[in-house]
């Protein structure tokens, strides 16, 4: 049964955001979202994250939970401002610290607790044919994204595909194991064929007790491959990877911004 909720995570910190912004051609609209790290406001002909609603929208969601920060008021405001006409209804959950992904999507447990649903982040535009096999298949799953098309069409440096998690599938399509930012020797980076998470998810409510049992990772966060591979151990949840050649536009730093500019050109989003 297809789903028709989403949760999108827009509580990060956009600390390279802010970082990295002094020296780049912007726009006063976006150096002013850069300076605050608010990616996922991104000025372009509308904020970034109306063009991933207008996908989640084509996809066939009908509800999208914000996960955002008690200093996030001006996100919450502008949806408000704007709720009139959109084909995807609002609602927001609040992640009082920024404490990692899976601590985000047990932030929306409230508004989401019974049926299945897809997670994304933010700062991410997925492309419609992968939300669409997501939201349509059954069960937990993911998107498993090639690795050489994310470099290709995502024009992305072939070196940042060690910033993402990579993937262990089975011959049958199921997830085995996750590797989050792995070193130059990993051999999930040696294979001839990579398949990468860019955190595009569908969960059932099972997730959330993965979420509460899991401890902080290395990094001091409570991540969310971390509680997929605890649901996989403990609940025995079988996650199934659907396959993507598309491209992902990624506004993780202010380096992308001219870039995923570029490639919304001409795009008129119909959230």
């Amino acid at each position: 049964m297809s789903v028709t909720r989403a949760v999108l995570l827009a509580r990060g910190l956009g600390t390279r955001m802010r970082r990295e912004a002094a020296n780049l051609t912007l726009s006063d609209a976006q150096r002013d979202a850069a300076s605050q790290g608010a990616k996922t406001m991104m000025p372009f002909a509308r904020p970034f994250l109306d063009y991933s609603l207008s996908v989640l929208a084509d996809a066939g969601i009908r509800e999208a939970v914000l996960v955002i920060g008690p200093e996030h008021s001006a996100i919450r405001d502008y949806f408000v401002a704007t709720a009139a006409g959109r084909r995807v209804q609002i609602g927001f959950a609040t992640q009082p610290e920024a404490r990692g992904t899976a601590d985000a999507v047990l932030a929306a447990a409230a508004l989401v607790p019974n049926d299945s649903f897809l997670v994304l982040n933010g700062d991410n535009l997925y492309p419609l044919s992968a939300v669409s096999a997501l939201a349509s298949q059954a069960g937990s799953g993911l998107v498993a994204f090639d690795a050489d098309a994310l470099i290709s069409q995502s024009k992305l440096e072939p070196q940042r595909i060690q910033q993402y998690a990579l993937l262990d599938i089975d011959t049958a399509d199921h997830l085995q194991d996750i590797q989050e930012k792995p070193p130059d020797n990993h051999p999930l980076l040696l294979r001839q064929h990579r398949r990468v998470s860019m955190n595009l998810w569908r969960f059932t409510p099972r997730i959330y007790a993965a979420c509460q049992a899991i401890g902080p990772s290395v990094r001091g966060e409570l991540e969310i491959q971390d509680a997929v591979r605890w649901s996989i151990r403990e609940q025995q949840e079988r996650y199934h990877c659907v396959h993507s050649s598309a491209g992902v536009l990624d506004l993780s730093s202010p380096a992308d911004i001219q870039n995923v500019g570029r490639q919304l050109a001409g795009i008129d989003p119909r959230p």
